[in-house]
């Protein structure tokens, strides 16, 4: 099995025609075609159900693409690493971020980190955590912010940075708006602008509720911090809230109270691979976290 086997595998599977692509390849038709065939007469299994000049993948064609995919993502990884140890301030890092966190610090951190390397460039991937944890595997990242912060999983290590409070917010004319702490009990008839099922704010209000006897009415459900504020403003329903999103793009209208129920409380920082090392320029980046939310600490201490 050659590599060029596999390029010319993954392209035909990827445009479902042998001659396009062999003109994204810029090479001959019948040297795919012949590649492609010796790939399976080595297998011993068709990869394409031909259909004219359309090609279909096969059952079998379609989980050796799973793997082919994930050997040419190892090989560009290798490339980059080799490339990394002979230059670890240049390259790009894959840098994986849990929706639902605030930036405010985040965009600091960043700024400082850009000036002391200013040809390092980073490529985001957001999403849940349970998300992130499967690129972490797939190998697509190797470090990405989460909140909370996993422990004890198979696959990663977590390191905690902080922990911060959620906050109940509300319009400033909510009836609540006044009150100096809340507890769950007195939002049984609130409507909630509040993340979707799988994170970890909306599971702590929906296990709260629960136990106060109570289920939340849900008005609204995303991923988006800013929206839900807009939301909350525009008197659609109240939220619950990190501490940290109220530290920017805050609506002079939003009243926040804190909750009156240590549940409340999330940690938030990193989580890395446990079965691989980190590349010389995300181990740059992983210290320069460690440090950078210390100083943070000390300073609010």
């Amino acid at each position: 099995m050659e590599l060029r086997q596999i390029i010319y595998f993954i392209e035909v599977a990827k445009r479902e025609h042998v001659t396009k692509a062999a003109e994204s390849l810029h090479v001959a038709q019948s040297a795919i075609s012949r590649q492609i065939s010796l790939l399976e007469s080595e297998l011993g299994i068709p990869l394409f159900d031909r259909e004219g000049r359309n090609v279909k993948l096969t059952h079998m064609g379609k989980m050796f693409l799973e793997h082919a995919e994930r050997i040419m993502i190892e090989l560009e990884k290798a490339k980059e690493k080799v490339e990394e140890y002979l230059n670890p301030n240049t390259g790009i890092i894959h840098l994986g971020f849990s929706s639902g966190l605030s930036v405010s610090t985040f965009s600091m951190m960043f700024s400082q980190f850009r000036e002391s390397h200013p040809n390092l460039h980073f490529h985001f991937h957001q999403g849940n955590p349970t998300y992130l944890v499967k690129q972490i595997e797939r190998g697509d990242i190797d470090i990405a912010f989460i909140a909370p912060v996993l422990s004890d999983h198979p696959l990663v290590k977590g390191d905690i940075f902080f922990t911060e409070k959620l906050l109940l917010v509300v319009s400033e004319n909510h009836h609540l708006s006044s009150e100096p702490i809340i507890r769950i009990g007195q939002l049984q008839e609130e409507r909630f602008v509040t993340f979707r099922k799988e994170s970890f704010i909306r599971s702590t209000i929906e296990k709260a509720c629960h136990h106060a006897g109570f289920d939340p009415m849900i008005a609204f459900e995303g991923e988006d911090v800013d929206t839900i504020k807009g939301l909350v403003a525009a008197g659609v329903g109240i939220a619950i809230l990190p501490e940290l999103a109220f530290s920017y793009n805050l609506p002079k209208d939003l009243r926040t109270i804190p909750i009156d129920d240590q549940s409340f409380i999330r940690s938030v920082g990193v989580i890395t691979p446990k079965n691989r090392e980190l590349a010389p320029s995300e181990k740059l980046l992983y210290q320069f976290l460690k440090s950078f939310y210390d100083r943070l600490y000390r300073f609010q201490m």
